[in-house]
Parts: structure tokens; C-alpha cells; sequence
């Protein structure tokens, strides 16, 4: 852990990396700010949590309550519109003819950072952070390292002025992102981004599993609770 020194902004989806990564901020810096996006999801569970999550993790530990700052949301509509994706419209979620999932949302990463980018300049915030991660990315090209780096350098060209994109999770799988929730928050908060955090793409909150709520046979719900079950054994 660093000390303190400025603000950072999060994007903050409401589920589990989001989350970790929004632990990992408040320990960094001395105001974090957080923003969301609608841009047309198939459900909206995960914007429903959000406000949980983080009145959560205020309760939870008082130097984060004194470090959590303003909440953004932020209206897309017009990626919904273009795009043709199992996470904006009723259709399979499978691998399309290109090879990628049909749960990929072509320019999602590279928007969401934009707007970001564009909402810090005028917060004066200048570190963003965001959960994208490679480990386990289901091929998502726009969750690639090089990917993140490549915009960090343009948005700062853009902006005339430094944009660092913060990725905590990019090395780490599942596993690793729930133990580095027990390592930055211990087991209350371990169990906080089990029980209120949302990653199921069909946004079923009807059905608890050992790791946390969703519909269990989607590729983010395998994928979570494949997670789990490893760092559950890696404890022992």
C-alpha cells in the first residue's frame, strides 16, 4: 500500500472486479470518486447494486467513508443502438462467426475510458481505474493490456495533459481478484463482494451460490464461481 496523495476516479460497474479495484483505490488515494455507465444493458441489476455496494463498503471501514466521494452515472444509449451483442439485445450468448463472445460490446472499454477521462479532466482528477484484466478477458481485445496502455497514451495526447489508467487486476484470475479483496479488506469484505456484487450476464439475482448470486451456467457465472472454488482450496 502507498500513501495517499490524490483523487482517483473508478469505473465502478457494481460487480466483483469493479469493486475489488474500487478497495484498491480508497487505499491509494485520498478522494475517490465513481462513475457508471447505462449504455442500454440487457439488465440493470448491476446498476441497481452499485448504490449498495458503496454505501457497503463506507460502513464497513471509516477511513474509506471519509475517502468516498461522488458518484457518477453517465448515459450511452448510443452504443446499444450500434451494437448487436448478447449484453444489449435478447439473443444466445455464444462465440460469434469473428471468433469473439457475443457477449463483446465492440468499443465498450475504449468509450467508458473516454467519457472518464473527459469527466476527470473537468473533476481535475487525472488517475482513472478500471477492473480490465487479460487473465480472464474471454478474448475481449479491449481488456488487453496493450489495449489500455495505447489509450492512456492517446487520451493524454488529447487532453493535453496526463491520464494514467490504473489496472490492478490486469495479471490476476478470478481466484486471485477474490483474494486480493480478503488481503485489502479482510472477511467483511470478502463477504460483501460475494453477497451484493453482480457479474452474471443474465442478471439473475433469484439464485445464491457459494459465490455470490446469479443464474450459474453463463460464461461470467462459470468463470466466478470457477474462481471461488480455487481460492476456497488455495486457503486450505
Amino acid at each position: 500500500m502507498t500513501n495517499p496523495s490524490s483523487s482517483a476516479l473508478v469505473l465502478f460497474s457494481g460487480g466483483q472486479d469493479s469493486t475489488v479495484c474500487l478497495a484498491w483505490a480508497l487505499e491509494r488515494f485520498d478522494r475517490v470518486e465513481t462513475v457508471g455507465f447505462r449504455y442500454g444493458q440487457r439488465h440493470a441489476v448491476e446498476m441497481e447494486v452499485r448504490p449498495r455496494i458503496r454505501a457497503g463498503m463506507a460502513a464497513l471501514n471509516a477511513r474509506w467513508k471519509k475517502r468516498l466521494g461522488d458518484d457518477h452515472v453517465l448515459d450511452l444509449p448510443a452504443l446499444a443502438a450500434i451494437s448487436e451483442t448478447a449484453l444489449t439485445r435478447d439473443m444466445a450468448i455464444g462465440i460469434a462467426d469473428g471468433g469473439l463472445p457475443t457477449t463483446f460490446v465492440p468499443g465498450r472499454n475504449i468509450l467508458f475510458l473516454s467519457y472518464a477521462a473527459a469527466l476527470g479532466y473537468r473533476r481535475g482528477i487525472a488517475d482513472l481505474v478500471g477492473g480490465m484484466c487479460e487473465t480472464d478477458y474471454s478474448g475481449y481485445p479491449d481488456c488487453r493490456d496493450t489495449t489500455i496502455k495505447a489509450l492512456g497514451r492517446a487520451l493524454t495526447l488529447g487532453l493535453d495533459r496526463p491520464v494514467t489508467i490504473h489496472t490492478p487486476l490486469m495479471p490476476f484470475d478470478k481466484a486471485e481478484t477474490f483474494d486480493l479483496a480478503l488481503e485489502i479488506g479482510g472477511e467483511s469484505f470478502l463477504n460483501l463482494v460475494v453477497e451484493e456484487t453482480h457479474s452474471c450476464y443474465l442478471g439473475d439475482r433469484g439464485r445464491r451460490h457459494d459465490w455470490g448470486y446469479g443464474c450459474g451456467t453463463c460464461p461470467a457465472c462459470e468463470l466466478r464461481a470457477r474462481g471461488y472454488e480455487k481460492f476456497k482450496a488455495d486457503l486450505i
